[in-house]
């Protein structure tokens, strides 16, 4: 919704929350992307790499480590990128509304 006295986009406006969301969304699909390479890659790494995956580690295999001890802290890295990443892009938005830089 564009205020008719100074022509600035408004922030609560239909433009401003589209640029949001198509922004949010490729950081999404950028986040899911790295999430499906470190899931799917165990299986690959299992089948291209089996004398790899078989060594001992703590007890485990390479395999069974992986799978139930360090994919948790992937996924905490990846969830607090996409946290402040998405912070980021909001208050860049905000940013820039104010200043009146989005064009229609």
């Amino acid at each position: 919704m564009q205020s008719p006295t100074n022509g600035k986009t408004d922030i609560h406006s239909e433009e401003f929350l589209h640029t949001l969301m198509r922004r949010q969304l490729r950081l999404s699909i950028a986040c899911a992307a790295v999430f499906l390479v470190v899931v799917l890659g165990l299986p690959l790494l299992n089948y291209f790499a089996p004398e790899l995956m078989a060594t001992r580690v703590f007890g485990f295999t390479l395999t069974w480590f992986v799978l139930g001890v360090a994919v948790f802290p992937v996924v905490w890295i990846i969830s607090w990128i996409f946290i402040q990443r998405s912070i980021a892009l909001e208050e860049a938005e905000v940013s820039e509304v104010a200043r009146g830089k989005i064009e229609g």
